[in-house]
């Protein structure tokens, strides 16, 4: 049974929540192995619209066992808010939702400390999404974290005091108000009451179903440009978003996974401040916001957008292995006459294919860029890929081409139904009789 890793291959945003819930129907569990309750994975089907920041979107499956790995960083409250949004649509999650005793505990001054950085940062602001995700790091590097099984019986609350202080300190010197330490155990502790029914050691957990011959889906969260090593640092997220990080986050060791999806959106966008070669700041980068609809799910940003960049898509298959690419957001290109593909960088008197390391290179760039003509016909809803109109099918085998990779799945909008399935095209780790699952759940069978 495969194991199969689902990553996102430009800055985030890439649609990961809906081929998430897509391929379930293929897997036994689903695993989150970094970031916190910073993720936006948007799942659409039918009439029913879900935002999911923290909890692994096969939650939406109840034959689903879902897992957040001791990779992530936990904010309770955040997590039982999420909880009660589910409940609320009549999502049942009992038995089957499993907690890491040893992620780490993001706090409310974790949150506090993150935006009273930023403010002090001024223009030199990161852009995070001030959900405390990089103190929360930061401390469990710093070796001054507390993990979640430490709240269950107050077993950490010499830890916890530490912490509080160690938090209040820099909170005092930017001027913000310090945490009552007193309140925050009482906290930790009426949440490690709440919690201890789904907390496990998640990597035996793991490990033993696929022993068992169940077979798991890892989900990221952000995309590999933001990768706190690979991506455009330091304006990046705190935690390894590359498929590197699914081991690390998880305990499930490289020989146990099968194979790694990368998502890919038909052109590119990126959220917050940071280079960005292929960003269009003319009318046409508003025209993809607005039919795109690309705004933040978890902050409501407004994305940057621009054409596809391969220069970009290259490197993202390299670091990750992607055998397949699910390309999406394919139906927003519809009404282009033409449409560009950046395909090296111009730096200095230099053109590259490669993805530079720094900053100001990456800001140097001139992306070089190919033409194609546009379809200017419809492709939302769309299943068959032979049905896609000629120029698009073209675009697709270009893209295939430039980034050396094999697109086996195009999403033709934002529901889940509404995907062309290429059987074969790097697809194979999933096996036919699990495609076959994927194929009828789509078709709503």
């Amino acid at each position: 049974m495969a194991n199969t890793v689902i990553i996102g291959m430009q800055w985030g945003d890439e649609g990961k929540g809906k081929i998430v819930d897509l391929l379930c129907p293929a897997f036994d569990a689903v695993a989150r192995y970094q970031g916190g309750n910073n993720a936006g994975h948007t799942v659409r089907f039918g009439d029913s619209h879900f935002a999911l920041h923290f909890i692994p979107s096969g939650v939406l499956h109840p034959q689903m066992r879902c897992v957040l790995g001791n990779g992530m960083v936990f904010n309770p409250d955040a997590f039982f808010e999420e909880l009660e949004g589910l409940a609320g649509h009549g999502i049942d999650w009992t038995g089957r939702l499993f907690v890491s005793d040893r992620a780490h505990l993001l706090l409310p001054a974790h949150i506090e400390l993150d935006g009273a950085r930023e403010r002090a940062r001024g223009a030199d602001r990161i852009g995070t999404t001030a959900r405390g995700i990089g103190p929360a790091y930061e401390t469990k590097i710093s070796r001054f974290g507390v993990r979640v099984g430490e709240i269950i019986g107050g077993s950490g609350d010499s830890r916890l005091d530490a912490l509080v202080r160690r938090l209040g300190d820099e909170l005092a010197q930017l001027d913000a108000s310090r945490p009552d330490a007193d309140a925050l155990t009482a906290l930790c502790r009426g949440w490690g009451a709440r919690l201890e029914p789904m907390v496990r050691d998640t990597a035996q957990l793991l490990n033993g179903w696929i022993d068992d011959g169940l077979a798991v889906l890892f989900e990221g969260a952000q995309g590999t440009l933001l990768d706190v090593d690979h991506g455009t640092y330091p304006y990046v997220t705190s935690s390894n978003s590359t498929a590197g990080g699914v081991c690390t986050g998880t305990g499930v060791p490289p020989k146990r996974l099968s194979g790694v999806l990368g998502i890919l959106k038909a052109y590119t966008t990126r959220v917050g401040r940071g280079p960005f070669p292929a960003e269009l700041t003319d009318e046409r980068g508003d025209f993809l916001r607005e039919r795109g609809n690309e705004f933040g799910t978890t902050t409501g940003r407004p994305r940057r957008c621009g054409w596809l960049d391969t220069v970009v898509a290259r490197y993202s298959q390299m670091i990750n292995g992607v055998d397949s690419i699910a390309l999406t957001k394919l139906d927003v290109l519809d009404t282009f006459e033409e449409i560009k593909i950046c395909t090296a960088y111009r730096i200095g008197d230099r053109e590259t294919t490669e993805f530079p390391s720094t900053l100001e290179e990456i800001a140097a760039a001139e992306p070089q860029y190919e033409t194609v003509p546009g379809w200017k016909a419809p492709t939302d809803g769309i299943l068959e890929f032979d049905d896609l109109p000629a120029e698009a099918r073209d675009y697709v085998r270009l893209a295939e081409e430039l980034v050396g990779a094999p697109i086996g799945l195009v999403s033709t909008s934002p529901r889940r139904e509404e995907t062309i399935v290429r059987t074969g095209a790097g697809l194979e780790p999933l096996t036919s009789d699990r495609l076959d699952r994927v194929i009828a759940r789509r078709d709503g069978e």
